[in-house]
């Protein structure tokens, strides 16, 4: 039987579903810690006059994005005192991190970054690995809005989970730059430290509307882990104490990884890890060191929030909704080679920018043109990660391969700024070498596409 192909028009109708809302707001609720621990503490750090290499090796926070995947398990199954019972498992998890970052801002606006920067990167952990905890639970709720069978929903959905995730992080950047340029203009001494008390009310906010998401009940989920279980306690010859703790950890950890080996097979399984690793890696690179390169190069707080953050916002919205259209009609394989070539292209804007000068006219086109492609890569990147997950380990297997990508984006991306200082500060060949960098992920693309059947392929 052969499917009529939609419109343009049936296809954006597809937003138009309610759970697209649902999606949104986790989308955003996702996103919004990135700009406590990237852009904001990235210029607090830079206008205390720590270094680039300081700057970017504090950026090693953002490697337990990468092993979240590993206490994902108990995420699925532990239940939170009191919040679960209240507000569901997701949403109580959810809640529960909200509530430590939201202390973690209190002591930062109580720190001088100066006399107590391993406490301040203390901090920062801290809130990296709530953040990277409420990533499992939201990326599971997430999927778990829409059915296994709806592809092109889920392609919608992934749509809206990246708007909502650049919502979070574009605005809320924009909030936090105004905000500190208005305290540091008032003669604020520590503006820094007031602006994140400002940022904690937005976090309130956030979990105000995260009352509106509603959680699935009919879930089989529970239930086939503990067929797992059984299994594997079945294989051990005996039921004991010892032996169901063996079964629950292996079940727990391990199902999933088999459970996606088997599916796609060990050299598929292999290409799609390559892919993932590496995909992002180069605009990682550009996107840790761009907020200081924007600084040097000499444009205030409230250009980079117009330009980079509230421009950049409107452009990543519309350009992410007609990146899941195109995600639904091309498939996102070809969505994924369309957007990493250009991805690697828009980054030689920026070296044009380091080797002309200031100048407000080619910031705006390089920062439109990147969000515009890095639009497109992110919204295929997570239908194609949704698309591949096993509803009975959604949120660990989801959190498996997502840590994976961001293994490659954290750790070798925290090396960035001293790569531009070995570089001695030459931004130009910088921003070529993060062009070359997404060369290796399309190759692995290459070898794994036709084996890999997803979405509208």
């Amino acid at each position: 039987m052969i499917e009529k192909k939609q419109s343009w028009i049936e296809s954006l109708l597809v937003y138009r579903d309610i759970r697209m809302i649902r999606i949104l707001l986790l989308g955003a609720i996702s996103g919004f810690p990135w700009v406590l621990i990237a852009s904001s503490l990235s210029l607090w750090l830079k206008e205390e006059g720590l270094s680039r290499s300081t700057i970017g090796w504090a950026g090693l926070i953002f490697g337990v994005y990468a092993f979240n995947y590993l206490w994902a398990p108990i995420i699925d199954r532990i239940q939170i005192p009191f919040l679960t019972k209240k507000l569901g498992h997701r949403r109580g998890w959810i809640v529960l991190m909200q509530i430590i970052i939201l202390l973690s801002l209190v002591v930062w606006s109580l720190i001088n970054p100066t006399q107590n920067l391993a406490m301040l990167i203390t901090v920062g952990l801290i809130i990296a690995i709530a953040s990277a905890t409420q990533d499992i639970t939201v990326d599971a709720l997430r999927i778990e809005q829409i059915n296994a069978d709806e592809g092109k929903s889920m392609a919608a959905g992934a749509a809206m989970a990246v708007v909502g995730w650049w919502t979070g992080y574009k605005l809320g950047g924009v909030i936090a730059l105004f905000t500190a340029e208005f305290f540091e203009n008032l003669g604020v001494a520590d503006y820094w430290q007031a602006t994140f008390l400002i940022l904690g009310v937005v976090i309130i906010l956030m979990n105000i509307g995260l009352m509106f998401v509603h959680e699935p009940i009919e879930t089989d989920r529970e239930a086939k882990q503990r067929e797992t279980d059984k299994l594997i306690e079945g294989k051990l010859g005996s039921s004991n104490i010892i032996t169901n703790f063996i079964a629950y950890i292996t079940g727990t950890i391990g199902g999933p990884i088999i459970s996606f080996f088997r599916k796609n097979g060990f050299a598929i399984a292999v290409g799609i890890l390559g892919f993932v690793f590496l995909f992002k890696i180069g605009e990682a690179f550009l996107g840790r060191m761009s907020i200081v390169f924007y600084k040097e190069i000499g444009f205030s707080k409230g250009q980079i929030a117009i330009y980079s953050k509230g421009l950049g916002w409107i452009t990543t919205v519309v350009f992410t909704l007609l990146g899941g259209v195109m995600a639904m009609r091309a498939g996102t394989i070809k969505t994924m080679f369309f957007a990493g070539g250009l991805m690697a292209l828009t980054n030689l804007l920026f070296a044009v920018l380091a080797w002309t000068g200031k100048s407000e006219l080619l910031f705006a086109i390089a920062v439109i043109a990147d969000d515009i492609t890095a639009a497109f890569a992110t919204v295929a990147f997570v239908a194609f990660i949704s698309l591949l997950v096993d509803r009975t380990y959604t949120a660990t297997q989801y959190a498996l391969l997502a840590s994976i990508g961001t293994a490659g984006r954290t750790t070798l991306a925290s090396s960035s700024g001293a790569l531009v200082d070995w570089l001695n500060g030459d931004w130009g060949t910088f921003f070529v070498l993060t062009t070359i960098m997404v060369i290796p992920s399309l190759i692995c693309l290459w070898f794994i596409r036709h084996k890999v059947k997803i979405g509208a392929e």
